[in-house]
């Protein structure tokens, strides 16, 4: 595995895990006995932890592109022929 591909997998990975955590967490206003602000759409989340998700994103994805990588570089998985 090159380091172009490992990058490629990388930033594949860190989308898909950042993408699947937004709604981990969230609550639209309703929920919690609030309004939405004027200008804002009803189901907004109040507190979306954006900085915890990114961070979570990042390191899930740094953990499953060195799986990723081991798992390539060690043959288990080959496409390669012969």
């Amino acid at each position: 595995m090159t380091w172009t591909s490992a990058i490629v997998v990388y930033v594949m990975a860190w989308w898909l895990v950042f993408f699947m955590a937004l709604p981990i967490g969230v609550k639209p206003p309703h929920e919690e006995g609030s309004e939405a602000e004027v200008g804002h759409e009803a189901g907004a989340p109040v507190k979306p932890h954006l900085f915890k998700k990114v961070v979570a994103a990042t390191i899930i994805s740094g953990l499953l592109t060195a799986l990723i990588y081991w798992v390539v570089v060690s043959d288990i998985v080959s496409f390669r022929n012969g």
